[in-house]
């Protein structure tokens, strides 16, 4: 077969061409083909190696959240890890005052969130790795809170009261959010009983179980108020446990009609005592009434309570306050010792028969008080004064169960 003729249209001379030459060029062209579709399919093989080679590689990236470094982070909000391309296998945060938060891990194990806040001025490391073995280090340090609030409890830790001590808490700031502060603390007993909070105004919470406390009882107050906001921008800075007993119980019953004091230990009599109450001018506040302060000798001054200069006595011996506004059960050296069980001639405390010094412990008013505990009940009846107000001191028990729990902040329906 000859070669077709091409034009030369430059004026060069053409080139002739072999037998042998032309079935070289036009073999060249399959063979060209060939070539090419097996460098095809090798550069495929080698970009697939290359991305699984890429994607075995790829570490996990792990985010903090507060971020490394920072130094006022929030503590309103949990911390948070997160990883993408990987899972989660550990997460520790610690802070430097040997706390640990804990937390969980979402389904996937791509994020761990605490389950409680960190602490308000704490500097918290949070060591991660993940499953390929990667890991993370974060630092941060949480701010201080601008103003806070603690709340002063009676009675005193590791003591023992009598039975009708209420757990009572005055707070050093006003509270505006009682649910949020009332959950921060837990009151239990051994054995049990249930017992509910109830807030006489916003600065003071007490609590108590329906009727006394069981003699022998073993209390347990819970405070978890750090970093409670119990108004805008007030927290707390409480985070304890303390625990106190309740004794025998003693009960007192003064009749200011027969003039006389009874006292009942767990439910027998072992002295009655004649007594003394406030006169027609001055008369004494009945009720139930709590004891909530002890002195061997104490000034008692009228003008404190607003009776002007009517008296000042420098050595009042075995005074028990049971009202806040200045209501005692004391000993009373100056009055005939005639006046005790046949006159009511105080400004409205409960007098017994003493001595001057406080030292002799054949009177009235050192028996009975040597017999007393904080918190020990005294019932006064029959004095011609309206009850006291359950305010008024520790004397919460003048109000029903049903409306001592009208006061707390939080539900009482148990399941």
């Amino acid at each position: 077969m000859g070669v077709p003729y091409i034009s030369n249209r430059s004026g060069r001379k053409p080139e002739r061409w072999s037998r042998r030459g032309m079935l070289a060029a036009l073999g060249a062209v399959p063979a060209a083909v060939v070539l090419t579709g097996c460098s095809g399919s090798a550069d495929a093989s080698e970009g697939t190696q290359t991305a699984s080679a890429r994607a075995a590689a790829k570490k996990a990236a792990i985010t903090v959240t507060p971020a490394d470094g920072t130094r006022k982070a929030d503590f309103a909000g949990p911390v948070e890890v997160t990883v993408t391309d990987g899972t989660l296998a550990s997460v520790k945060a610690t802070g430097n005052d040997g706390s640990t938060l804990a937390g969980s891990l979402n389904g996937a194990k791509t994020t761990w969130t605490s389950t409680t806040n960190p602490y308000s001025g704490t500097r918290y490391t949070v060591a991660v790795t993940a499953q390929d073995g990667t890991e993370e280090t974060a630092t941060f340090t949480t701010k201080s809170p601008g103003e806070t609030f603690v709340g002063w409890f009676t009675p005193e830790a590791n003591t023992t009261s009598g039975v009708g001590m209420p757990v009572s808490i005055n707070f050093s700031h006003a509270v505006s959010d009682r649910a949020t502060v009332q959950k921060a603390i837990t009151v239990t007993a051994e054995p049990a009983v249930e017992i509910v909070g109830h807030w006489f105004s916003d600065t003071r919470l007490d609590f108590r179980p329906e009727t006394y406390w069981a003699a022998g009882t073993k209390i347990t107050l819970g405070l978890r108020l750090k970093d409670v906001q119990g108004t805008a921008g007030v927290y707390g800075v409480q985070s304890k446990d303390v625990t106190f007993h309740i004794g025998r119980e003693q009960i007192s019953t003064v009749d200011l009609s027969t003039k006389e004091m009874v006292v009942k230990r767990d439910g027998e009599t072992i002295a009655s005592y004649p007594v003394s109450g406030g006169d027609s001018d001055h008369t004494t506040w009945s009720g139930i009434m709590v004891i909530s302060e002890r002195f061997k000798q104490t000034r008692m001054e009228s003008s404190t309570v607003g009776l002007g200069d009517e008296y000042d006595i420098s050595d009042v011996p075995h005074a028990q306050r049971l009202t806040t506004s200045g209501t005692f059960v004391h000993g009373n050296y100056w009055a005939s010792t005639s006046v005790f069980g046949s006159r009511n001639t105080s400004h409205g405390c409960v007098g017994l028969h003493d001595a001057k010094g406080a030292n002799d412990s054949s009177v009235d008013g050192y028996k009975f008080y040597e017999s007393s505990l904080l918190g020990d009940v005294v019932i006064v009846k029959n004095s011609g004064e309206k009850t006291v107000e359950p305010s008024n001191g520790l004397n919460g028990w003048n109000l029903s169960w049903s409306d001592w729990k009208a006061g707390s902040a939080v539900s009482t329906t148990r399941d």
